[in-house]
């Protein structure tokens, strides 16, 4: 902002400029160390999660401006990366459900399909499917050859 002002000694006039000046925000990852905020890095990951889904690049950045503005009001100016996480996924869990899945998946470090499956499950539960529904959605990935193959052991090469 630029103001005119005037020494109330001398009179002379003079301009001066201030600035706000912004805080930069940083990220608390898990291992204990800090990172700054890194926007672009924000967009990849969650671009990653919408491949060849019907999301546009307009709504990935609205979702990060809404994350990023709702991380610039903490009072530290540190966030907890898991915090970051959990935004992406309650944006994407309205967004596109297959989005949220990947997404989680990598976010939350599935080591089973069964964790996929109640991931599944919770949101089927959300949309409203009755439990013969479930059941069957259940009965069918558990039919699945790779399924039982990696339950049993042997789908590994």
């Amino acid at each position: 902002m630029r103001r005119r002002r005037e020494c109330q000694d001398c009179e002379h006039r003079f301009t001066t400029y201030e600035v706000v000046e912004d805080r930069p925000l940083s990220i608390r990852k898990r291992d204990g160390s800090f990172e700054p905020f890194d926007r672009s890095k924000l967009i990849r990951g969650i671009q990653v999660a919408c491949t060849k889904r019907p999301v546009t690049l307009g709504q990935i950045e609205s979702i990060v401006d809404s994350i990023e503005e709702s991380l610039e009001r903490s009072d530290s100016g540190e966030v907890d990366s898991w915090q970051i996480g959990e935004l992406v996924m309650s944006h994407l869990r309205e967004l596109d459900q297959v989005a949220y899945v990947r997404f989680a998946s990598v976010y939350t470090n599935f080591q089973d399909p069964e964790e996929y499956l109640e991931t599944i499950r919770e949101l089927a539960e959300g949309e409203g499917y009755n439990a013969a529904q479930l059941d069957f959605l259940e009965s069918a990935l558990a039919d699945e050859p790779s399924l039982k193959a990696k339950k049993r052991g042997k789908g590994k090469k």
